[in-house]
């Protein structure tokens, strides 16, 4: 249902013109504290499918599936963690600043193995 005064048009060319946020977010499980980190040049697309596919009960991380399956939905927290500041500077690549974000988080939150949901490196998204 479009919000009141906006018809689909408008509103899908809203959306369509709404800059892209790139950067780091996490999927939390607020009951065992693990977490599940990932990256993504546009951060609230990946947000909204993850959920949906955990709520499907169709997301490829089984531990981060059977927890969602267990706890329910309302255990876990969707948060985005840093956004890549885009810069003017010619050499300013989203990408190579993107990883380095990456490496940062996984340093700092450890998401790999038994205290995270992450299998290996950061799944961009």
């Amino acid at each position: 249902m479009p919000a009141p005064g906006k018809t689909r048009a408008e509103l899908r060319r809203s959306y369509k013109e709404t800059p892209r946020q790139a950067g780091i977010f996490q999927i939390k499980n607020s009951k065992t504290g693990k977490v599940f980190l990932g990256s993504s040049t546009n951060l609230h697309g990946p947000l909204n499918r993850l959920r949906f596919e955990l709520s499907m009960g169709s997301h490829d991380n089984s531990a981060l599936q059977n927890d969602w399956n267990q706890f329910g939905p309302d255990v876990f927290l969707f948060e985005i963690l840093e956004i890549v500041k885009p810069s003017e500077d010619p050499a300013f690549c989203l990408e190579d600043e993107l990883t380095l974000l990456e490496q940062i988080w996984l340093e700092k939150l450890r998401p790999l193995g038994e205290p995270g949901y992450n299998l290996g490196p950061v799944r961009r998204m």
